[in-house]
């Protein structure tokens, strides 16, 4: 009898050691998780502030963990913004300073950082990064129908680990298209405050796919949670930039939500006002999981803060706006500087300055002119007080009171750009090479002069890394 007990014990304890449950709950190496929806505004999630859409289980996250008041991206569009948090770089010295361009290909991210510290790094559901060499992911598990999370393949994933894993969950929700059918009706849009009699058609099939997705987080967490994964999981949920400020560098675009959840290592309920960008998310992380962060990256680990302390990380953040290789492309590159309470923005094509930006190329100069006047009334400079004045509604930059302000905010950004290497600072009118959306090509959303359709070639171009 005694020695089929001690056999049952032998067996037992054999079981749980070789349990990959039982493997994540012991191990002291965490796991991460990192949800990213896209194009969602920060004022449209419940714990934000909105009361009529249901963003339930972001909301609960919140409530679980810690929510993020000042998180900034440092592009609002989509293949910059994943490139920030995968290499910790802004997208100009990364190389995805616009949509649909990889970034430099000897650059080092958070796949093979996190490998040489024996993680598994697994993208599911929206790419949008290259080139492959530089995101080599240990799996890849791609969008169903070119749209919808593979929720199949994650819950496989989850339930059968049993090394230490990062798992990259990218969404293709919110972003359009919208249903034309939803629960919703025009009645039940949140007016926001900085445009609050506009209320688009689109609307209702906006807040149907945050429902949506806000239904496919939910799947996610109770895979993590029924996996016996919460306990040793950071859990991290945000969106790669605002839709209502998409491209540009206004504060709906650039802000974004950000929520962190770490059983027993984060407060619940708690939040933080750090001003803090996407490019800290990768130092953090490696941070976490005790591997060493290169000193080329540009972010900083915001573990700290995590565990309650209210230390301020940057004095600055930064953010990059390049309406080239994007549907409207057009040439009015632009820079933003952002400290704890004012924020300088310079449009270097802006109609006030294109003149002195003209050069020898009759044909750049022609397209700098289209730029320059497709925004007819946005200034060179922009000055706010986001304290006072949180939707930039009040430009400041000619107010002789803020003239200290304005020259102690512009010399911060031309050393930042400097830091950069950007090309801005030798030519603003900068013509990028396309990979889609090319300046001198018609399209539904770009209407070019006939004398001007197919004349640039590769002498026109900015010499990049692509």
């Amino acid at each position: 009898m005694r020695k089929n007990r001690l056999t049952y014990y032998i067996l037992l304890i054999s079981l749980l050691y070789f349990n990959p449950f039982y493997a994540q709950q012991e191990s002291k190496t965490p796991n991460i998780v990192f949800y990213l929806s896209d194009d969602q505004d920060l004022l449209d999630y419940g714990v934000y502030g909105n009361p009529n859409v249901q963003t339930s289980n972001a909301d609960l996250l919140a409530s679980q963990g810690m929510k993020f008041s000042n998180f900034y991206t440092g592009q609002a569009i989509c293949a910059p913004s994943r490139s920030q948090i995968f290499t910790g770089m802004y997208p100009v010295k990364n190389g995805c300073m616009a949509n649909h361009i990889g970034v430099k290909p000897d650059i080092k991210s958070i796949t093979s950082l996190l490998k040489e510290s024996g993680y598994e790094v697994v993208l599911a559901g929206k790419s949008h990064v290259k080139p492959n060499k530089v995101f080599d992911w240990t799996h890849y598990f791609p969008k169903i129908n070119n749209r919808y999370l593979p929720l199949e393949q994650i819950d496989d994933y989850l339930k059968n680990v049993n090394n230490p894993f990062c798992l990259i969950i990218a969404s293709d929700y919110p972003h359009g298209p919208y249903p034309q059918t939803s629960n919703y009706s025009k009645a039940d849009i949140f007016k926001l405050p900085y445009d609050p009699s506009y209320i688009g058609n689109h609307k209702p099939g906006y807040y149907q796919n945050i429902q949506d997705d806000n239904d496919q987080l939910g799947q996610v967490l109770n895979m993590v949670d029924n996996y016996g994964l919460k306990e040793n999981t950071m859990f991290i949920y945000a969106s790669d930039h605002g839709l209502s400020g998409k491209w540009s560098l206004k504060e709906q675009g650039l802000r974004v939500p950000f929520i962190v959840r770490w059983p027993g290592k984060i407060k619940p309920n708690t939040t933080s006002e750090t001003l803090l960008t996407l490019v800290d998310v990768l130092p953090t992380i490696l941070e976490v999981s005790n591997t060493e962060i290169p000193s080329e990256i540009d972010g900083k680990s915001f573990l700290e803060t995590l565990n309650g302390s209210k230390m301020k990380i940057h004095d600055y953040v930064f953010g990059v706006s390049t309406r080239q290789n994007i549907r409207e492309c057009k040439i009015f590159p632009s820079r933003m500087i952002r400290g704890n309470r004012y924020k300088l923005i310079r449009n270097f094509n802006s109609v006030e300055v294109v003149n002195s930006n003209l050069g020898d190329n009759p044909v750049i100069n022609e397209f700098a002119k289209i730029g320059a006047e497709s925004f007819p009334n946005v200034p060179y400079e922009e000055l706010y007080d986001l304290e006072k004045d949180p939707y930039q509604k009040v430009n400041l930059i000619d107010n002789p009171k803020y003239k200290k302000i304005r020259n102690r905010l512009s010399v911060a950004l031309e050393n930042w750009m400097k830091s950069q290497e950007d090309f801005l600072l030798d030519n603003p009118i900068s013509v990028l090479k396309p990979t889609l959306h090319p300046l001198d090509k018609n399209s539904k959303w770009n209407n070019v002069p006939d004398d001007l359709i197919g004349k640039l070639n590769d002498d026109d171009f900015v010499k990049l890394h692509y």
